[in-house]
């Protein structure tokens, strides 16, 4: 299937809480506030079913992956908060048309992960665990993680690792700081805790990283020079990359840094376009669209191919 592990919509019953609410996240009608961003003005139609089920469509898919935007901040609001949007989202996205499918999310503030929701929402059809970069950034994060890892493990299930909140900017910061760097560095430092950390402790769960994993995997040769890549020729072929928001160039140096069978595709939609980049052959294309997207969420518990 033609499939694009990475897009976003919230479904109305999502949209009336955020409207609910007085403290951020919240919307004021079609404005997004968050404390670490400037108000956003959402365009109605990103969150219009109909009219994103024929996007997909149009842009061929036979799967959509949607999952909560982290960089709201939900899963790091107290329990009580947490819980009806987490519900809602669920909820909604799972009664979401062909093509798409759902990431699971969890509230990240109980004093012990809710494994029993997580588990709950893996039977009844998301494809895996999404937990925001700003959970894994250290080995205290992949520990406290590790019980929500381990259900995904049980359910042979991937993680998603998407950018979390960002912090407050200064106030001349333009509209694209959030993006281009707190988020980059949270995926950055995930990546390279889950390779200190989470990979010895979850050998065989298969991880995919949003957004390149902020081009972590392109420090190899300095990582070789600090001393901590004894190992550097070896892939992972249980750690994904997925490609939001970049080009043919940063695609291309990360297959060369990791090898085209972990890259699969994504669009962050709808806060960016999908784009196939240019690696010069058709087979790449259907790489990524299609053959390792299927290793990262199918049965095969990403076996070399």
């Amino acid at each position: 299937m033609a499939t694009d592990v990475h897009q976003h919509i919230w479904p109305p019953e999502f949209l009336a809480l955020l409207r609910s609410r007085t403290a951020p996240p919240r919307l004021d009608g079609w404005t997004l506030h968050l404390p670490g961003e400037p108000p956003y003005a959402v365009d109605p139609a990103d969150h219009d079913i109909a009219a994103r089920t024929r996007l997909a469509r149009a842009d061929g898919l036979d799967l959509a992956l949607v999952s909560l935007s982290s960089p709201l901040g939900i899963e790091y609001l107290p329990p009580t908060e947490a819980a009806p949007l987490l519900s809602a989202f669920h909820d909604g996205a799972l009664d979401l048309p062909a093509p798409f499918g759902v990431w699971a999310s969890a509230c990240l503030t109980t004093p012990e992960p809710d494994t029993e929701a997580l588990r709950r929402e893996l039977v009844r059809g998301c494809v895996g665990l999404q937990l925001p970069a700003t959970a894994l950034l250290d080995a205290a994060g992949w520990d406290r993680c590790a019980p929500l890892l381990d259900v995904a493990a049980e359910h042979d299930k991937p993680l998603f690792v998407h950018p979390g909140a960002a912090p407050a900017a200064e106030p001349t910061a333009p509209a694209w700081w959030p993006a281009l760097v707190p988020y980059v560095q949270q995926l950055h430092a995930s990546w390279f805790a889950f390779r200190a950390f989470g990979r010895p402790r979850h050998p065989d769960l298969r991880v995919c990283f949003a957004a390149l994993a902020g081009l972590a995997p392109l420090h190899g040769e300095r990582l070789v020079a600090r001393g901590g890549g004894r190992d550097r020729g070896r892939v992972d072929y249980r750690a994904f990359y997925e490609t939001s928001s970049y080009g043919t160039r940063a695609v291309d140096a990360l297959v060369r840094a990791v090898g085209i069978d972990v890259v699969v595709s994504g669009s962050d939609r709808p806060y960016a376009a999908p784009v196939l980049p240019d690696l010069g052959a058709d087979a790449a294309v259907h790489a990524l669209r299609h053959a390792n997207p299927a290793r990262l969420l199918g049965p095969t518990k990403g076996a070399r191919p």
